[in-house]
């Protein structure tokens, strides 16, 4: 009798041993587990193309459509890297376009708004695949999250380079273009590596300066413009300067105290509307003429259309560093 249940029971297992490897859920091509009770077949090669891929930003992580056909940017540096790349785009602000992207200002363009200010009523009837972000936009992530795919591709100036790279490659693996995108980087770290090689060793300091009307900001290491600090290698006249969206405001005397072999000059008012007094005008007086900056024509005006307006694209800061090569010597 023993034996009869022993065997019984042996048969048993290997019937619900069987049905088992008979019952194992199949995956579909994403991975998500289906509801097939089939035997298990030998996988397909999945195909070298997929239809989403996940880029995990600063404000969170968005499953974004590969290739998407109406694509909105709300930052003038990721819309040249597209132009560069002979991406489309369906949106944009149409407000302060840089002149190096002039023909985004074409009416077949829709205008969704401003960089601060979305015209949710304009993106609601484009219906955009993708919208792409940074920092003047930011506030409105989740809303704009809610009409499509969102990502926020700012440059973290803490780690310049290193954001910037990361940027360019998820514009690289959304829009297949990791090849071209892997040459651009490339051509900008040869600029990098020629620029540091002339300042390396060198004394001579830096102190950035943003013209506003008649009000300067100081930016140093770690800031928006930290560029030619963190990355190009200049030694920051005020290592100390707070780091902040719009710098720390500083007087001609503090720009006379710190006496600067260079001053780089961005001029807010040029680019944006209403205007103000220039930047040169702005500068032109005592007390910034006993620096050695501007005793040894070392005083630079960036074109603030890259350095303001645009910059965090493969066009912009590639011309950035040009302006910077060009001043050194």
């Amino acid at each position: 009798m023993k034996r009869t249940v022993s065997l019984v029971s042996t048969l048993l297992a290997l019937t619900l041993a069987v049905a088992g490897c008979a019952g194992v859920a199949s995956t579909d091509a994403n991975g998500s587990a289906g509801g097939s009770t089939s035997p298990v077949q030998t996988a397909e090669p999945r195909p070298e193309t997929q239809d989403t891929i996940l880029i995990t930003h600063q404000l969170g992580e968005t499953v974004v459509p590969v290739n998407p056909e109406k694509v909105v940017v709300f930052d003038f540096g990721i819309l040249d890297t597209l132009d560069l790349l002979g991406v489309e785009v369906a949106g944009l602000p149409q407000g302060n376009v840089p002149p190096y992207l002039s023909q985004y200002t074409h009416s077949r363009y829709t205008n969704v708004g401003t960089l601060q200010e979305p015209d949710f009523e304009a993106l609601s009837a484009l219906d955009p695949d993708l919208i792409i972000i940074s920092a003047r936009t930011s506030t409105h992530y989740e809303a704009l999250s809610e009409l499509a795919p969102t990502i926020y591709l700012a440059v973290d100036t803490s780690q310049y380079m290193e954001s910037f790279k990361q940027n360019m490659e998820h514009i690289g693996a959304i829009f297949q273009k990791e090849e071209q995108v892997a040459a651009e980087l490339k051509k900008i770290e040869d600029q990098i590596a020629a620029v540091r090689a002339k300042v390396a060793g060198g004394s001579e300091k830096a102190l950035i300066l943003l013209s506003n009307d008649k009000s300067i900001s100081a930016y140093g290491p770690g800031s928006r413009y930290a560029l030619i600090h963190d990355v190009l290698g200049f030694p920051a006249a005020d290592p100390t300067i707070e780091v902040s969206t719009h710098g720390q405001q500083v007087s001609f005397e503090y720009v006379k105290e710190k006496n600067p072999d260079y001053i780089f000059v961005i001029d807010r008012a040029a680019v944006v509307s209403g205007g103000g007094q220039s930047a040169k005008d702005t500068l032109d007086n005592d007390l910034i003429r006993q620096t050695n900056a501007a005793q040894n024509g070392r005083i630079i005006y960036l074109d603030p259309n890259y350095w303001y307006l645009s910059g965090g694209g493969l066009v912009s800061v590639s011309q950035m560093i040009e302006e910077v090569a060009a001043a050194v010597r």
